[in-house]
Protein backbone atom coordinates (compact mmCIF):
# COMPACT_ATOMS: atom_id res chain seq x y z
CA UNK A 1 0.00 0.00 0.00
CA UNK A 2 1.34 3.04 -1.11
CA UNK A 3 1.71 6.09 1.88
CA UNK A 4 -0.91 8.34 0.02
CA UNK A 5 -3.29 4.96 0.03
CA UNK A 6 -2.34 4.36 4.04
CA UNK A 7 -3.08 7.84 5.00
CA UNK A 8 -6.43 7.52 3.03
CA UNK A 9 -7.45 4.67 4.86
CA UNK A 10 -5.78 6.23 8.32
CA UNK A 11 -8.58 8.83 7.76
CA UNK A 12 -11.26 7.11 7.27
CA UNK A 13 -10.46 4.97 10.33
CA UNK A 14 -10.88 8.51 12.63
CA UNK A 15 -13.56 9.30 10.46
CA UNK A 16 -15.65 6.36 11.01
CA UNK A 17 -14.72 6.30 14.92
CA UNK A 18 -16.20 9.62 15.43
CA UNK A 19 -19.41 8.67 13.09
CA UNK A 20 -20.05 5.81 15.30
CA UNK A 21 -19.55 8.53 18.34
CA UNK A 22 -22.15 11.08 16.98
CA UNK A 23 -24.56 8.32 16.29
CA UNK A 24 -24.45 6.53 19.75
CA UNK A 25 -23.26 3.21 17.71
CA UNK A 26 -19.68 3.44 19.81
CA UNK A 27 -16.51 4.60 21.57
CA UNK A 28 -14.39 6.86 19.86
CA UNK A 29 -12.10 5.03 22.66
CA UNK A 30 -12.30 1.45 20.83
CA UNK A 31 -9.75 2.52 18.25
CA UNK A 32 -6.80 3.24 21.23
CA UNK A 33 -4.28 0.69 21.67
CA UNK A 34 -4.32 -0.95 25.21
CA UNK A 35 -0.64 0.68 25.13
CA UNK A 36 -1.54 4.21 24.10
CA UNK A 37 0.33 6.92 25.13
CA UNK A 38 -2.45 9.49 25.32
CA UNK A 39 -1.48 13.27 26.28
CA UNK A 40 -3.31 16.00 26.99
CA UNK A 41 -1.35 19.16 26.85
CA UNK A 42 -2.05 22.39 29.37
CA UNK A 43 -2.57 23.02 33.02
CA UNK A 44 -6.14 21.08 33.49
CA UNK A 45 -6.95 18.55 36.48
CA UNK A 46 -6.20 16.00 33.79
CA UNK A 47 -3.23 17.39 31.50
CA UNK A 48 -0.57 15.18 31.97
CA UNK A 49 0.19 12.05 29.49
CA UNK A 50 -1.26 7.98 30.27
CA UNK A 51 0.59 5.33 29.10
CA UNK A 52 -2.74 2.98 28.88
CA UNK A 53 -5.99 2.89 27.30
CA UNK A 54 -7.23 1.52 30.70
CA UNK A 55 -5.58 4.69 32.15
CA UNK A 56 -6.55 7.34 30.24
CA UNK A 57 -9.87 6.09 30.50
CA UNK A 58 -10.67 5.95 34.11
CA UNK A 59 -8.61 9.01 34.99
CA UNK A 60 -9.59 11.44 32.43
CA UNK A 61 -12.71 9.65 30.42
CA UNK A 62 -14.90 8.58 33.20
CA UNK A 63 -14.48 11.36 35.62
CA UNK A 64 -15.18 14.21 32.75
CA UNK A 65 -18.50 11.95 31.68
CA UNK A 66 -19.48 11.29 35.37
CA UNK A 67 -19.72 15.52 35.12
CA UNK A 68 -21.65 15.43 31.94
CA UNK A 69 -25.85 14.72 32.06
CA UNK A 70 -25.23 14.77 28.21
CA UNK A 71 -22.21 13.16 26.91
CA UNK A 72 -20.03 15.25 24.57
CA UNK A 73 -21.37 15.04 20.61
CA UNK A 74 -18.53 15.56 18.02
CA UNK A 75 -18.46 17.30 15.07
CA UNK A 76 -15.49 17.07 12.93
CA UNK A 77 -14.34 20.37 11.23
CA UNK A 78 -11.55 18.63 9.53
CA UNK A 79 -8.93 15.51 9.10
CA UNK A 80 -5.37 16.12 8.12
CA UNK A 81 -2.82 13.19 7.24
CA UNK A 82 0.66 12.87 6.98
CA UNK A 83 2.26 9.52 7.37
CA UNK A 84 1.04 7.34 9.99
CA UNK A 85 -0.46 10.61 11.68
CA UNK A 86 -3.81 11.81 12.23
CA UNK A 87 -5.14 15.46 13.01
CA UNK A 88 -8.65 15.77 13.81
CA UNK A 89 -10.46 19.53 14.37
CA UNK A 90 -13.48 19.04 16.07
CA UNK A 91 -15.99 20.78 17.84
CA UNK A 92 -17.46 19.00 21.04
CA UNK A 93 -20.95 19.80 22.64
CA UNK A 94 -22.52 18.84 25.84
CA UNK A 95 -24.82 19.59 28.83
CA UNK A 96 -23.21 19.17 32.44
CA UNK A 97 -25.05 17.83 35.11
CA UNK A 98 -25.87 21.65 36.53
CA UNK A 99 -27.77 22.27 33.30
CA UNK A 100 -24.84 24.33 31.62
CA UNK A 101 -23.34 23.82 28.59
CA UNK A 102 -19.86 22.11 27.66
CA UNK A 103 -18.46 23.38 24.55
CA UNK A 104 -14.85 23.01 23.30
CA UNK A 105 -13.11 22.74 20.55
CA UNK A 106 -10.36 20.11 20.19
CA UNK A 107 -7.07 19.92 18.03
CA UNK A 108 -6.45 15.90 18.79
CA UNK A 109 -2.62 14.36 16.54
CA UNK A 110 -2.94 10.94 16.51
CA UNK A 111 0.03 8.41 15.37
CA UNK A 112 -1.74 5.17 13.91
CA UNK A 113 -0.46 1.51 13.60
CA UNK A 114 -2.39 -1.44 12.43
CA UNK A 115 -5.67 0.46 12.46
CA UNK A 116 -5.18 1.29 16.63
CA UNK A 117 -3.81 4.54 17.74
CA UNK A 118 -1.01 4.05 19.60
CA UNK A 119 -0.20 7.96 20.13
CA UNK A 120 -1.97 10.84 20.89
CA UNK A 121 -1.64 14.74 21.84
CA UNK A 122 -5.16 16.13 22.70
CA UNK A 123 -5.25 20.19 22.80
CA UNK A 124 -8.01 22.02 23.74
CA UNK A 125 -9.43 25.27 26.26
CA UNK A 126 -8.45 23.40 29.45
CA UNK A 127 -9.91 26.61 31.26
CA UNK A 128 -13.29 25.37 30.13
CA UNK A 129 -12.66 21.60 31.67
CA UNK A 130 -11.40 22.87 34.66
CA UNK A 131 -13.91 24.60 35.47
CA UNK A 132 -16.29 21.21 35.13
CA UNK A 133 -14.38 19.48 37.13
CA UNK A 134 -14.12 21.72 39.90
CA UNK A 135 -18.36 22.88 39.66
CA UNK A 136 -19.16 19.59 39.48
CA UNK A 137 -17.88 16.95 42.29
CA UNK A 138 -18.65 13.31 41.49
Amino acid sequence: MSQQQQQQQNKKLIQEGFDRWASNQGSFFDLLSDDIEWTITGTSPISKTYTSRKQFLDEAIAPLSARLSKQITPKVRALYADGDTVIALWDGTAVAKDGKPYNNTYSWYMTIKNDRIVKAIAFFDTLELADIWERIPI
